[in-house]
């Protein structure tokens, strides 16, 4: 292919709004590193997004003119604030949730109608993660609302490719988080035993973390967390409510759940891509990129390749989980992964649980969500629930 400086294709077409994994699809096929205005040097193969993942030398992290701790950085920064975080998502901490998580979800499900219609995304997938997470993060209730505007705007700040709308809804979610700070700095020793008190007594190379670096750490939890957790919910919800078949089945078989749910989501990402940027000059899928090139990594297309996967759209629980990209590979890989795999798992097992049967109202499709997200921005289902 040429390396000529023309365009390759528009992200944000019509055509490829339309249905986004389609159109990945398509470009994987024919241009599977193409350039754009919007997302720069697109990568949609497996081999070559597992290539950029795991040599970050040549290609970097450090991506955004804000501090990201520690997603925006390159060892031996990464290192070290790596090792800080990952005791928040060990296995016992993970487990511990789990009552709380459970709960939540239970009281969602159980506020569903008893037989009628639910707007999925909006009166259960939203609520369910900004409630997941504030528990997790030991926020107070107030928080929901307020969250869930931010979440709007941060949305349509990242869509429109403003940097300025960008900076100032950071900046807004920068306020609630040091509000909270100062809260637990006055507090003291009366300050809850939580994730955001634990946050200010920790340490990195011998100094306390500044105020920039838990905001960060705590952004980088919680926007990751909010649309993520909601976009797999109604994934998850949409593919059983069109397989009634599989939903029984994974009504009776609940073990199958963890596999089911990673499988339904390497065929349809609710994450659409991640940046990276060349160290120096490289050839990646027949393209020069120059030091300094933008990439954005389209995981919805990498996990439906067929050179990997055969058929993308064939659901198959036998499938070798360590070639699933949903949460990443090498040094980056997400490190809440197990804490999402348990909250995903935990919501599904209730709803199904607790619901005969939810299905696809004919006269309502499903509208998609497009890029940055993945998913569905309403989801309307017939839910018949156990009495």
């Amino acid at each position: 292919m040429s390396n000529s400086p023309q365009l390759d294709w528009d992200p944000r077409s019509p055509a490829v709004f339309d249905d986004q994994i389609a159109a990945y699809d398509r470009m994987r096929g024919h241009c599977p590193v193409a350039r754009s205005d919007y997302l720069h040097w697109s990568v949609f193969g497996h081999a070559d997004v597992l290539r950029v993942l795991e040599d970050h030398d040549t290609f970097s992290n450090a991506v955004s003119l804000h501090p990201s701790v520690p997603n925006g950085m390159d060892p031996p920064e990464h290192t070290a604030y790596r090792a800080l975080i990952e005791p928040y998502f060990a296995p016992e901490r993970v487990r511990a949730f789990e009552p709380a998580c459970r709960g939540i979800a239970a009281d969602l499900v159980d506020r569903l109608p008893t037989s009628g219609e639910v707007e999925l995304m909006g009166d259960f997938a939203h609520d369910l993660a900004l409630r997941i997470q504030c528990a997790f993060m030991g926020w107070p209730a107030e928080l929901h609302e307020p969250l869930r505007q931010w979440i709007r705007r941060n949305h349509e700040a990242t869509l429109s490719g403003d940097r300025a709308a960008t900076a100032a809804v950071a900046l807004e979610f920068d306020g609630f988080v040091r509000d909270l700070l100062d809260a637990r700095r006055t507090a003291g020793d009366a300050a809850p035993d939580d994730v955001t008190t634990r946050l200010l007594a920790e340490r990195i190379w011998d100094r306390p973390l500044t105020a920039e670096e838990i905001v960060s750490i705590v952004r980088n939890w919680t926007v990751g967390e909010l649309g993520t957790i909601a976009a797999s919910v109604g994934i998850l919800a949409h593919y059983l409510a069109t397989r009634p078949d599989l939903q029984w089945r994974l009504r009776e078989d609940v073990p199958l759940l963890p596999a089911a749910i990673d499988e339904i989501l390497r065929i349809h990402a609710p994450l659409i891509a991640n940046r990276r940027m060349t160290t120096r000059a490289v050839e990646i899928g027949g393209r020069r990129l120059e030091a300094g090139a933008r990439i954005s990594l389209i995981w919805a297309s990498a996990n439906r390749d067929e050179a990997v996967f055969g058929d993308p759209d064939a659901f198959r629980l036998d499938r070798d989980p360590a070639l699933n990209l949903l949460y990443g590979a090498g040094i980056h890989v997400c490190p809440g992964a197990e804490l999402a795999r348990l909250e995903l798992r935990v919501v599904m097992e209730e709803l199904l649980a607790r619901t005969r049967a939810f299905a696809l109202m004919p006269d309502r499709p499903p509208v998609r969500a497009t890029y940055p997200a993945g998913g569905f921005t309403s989801l309307a289902l017939r839910v018949e629930r156990c009495s």
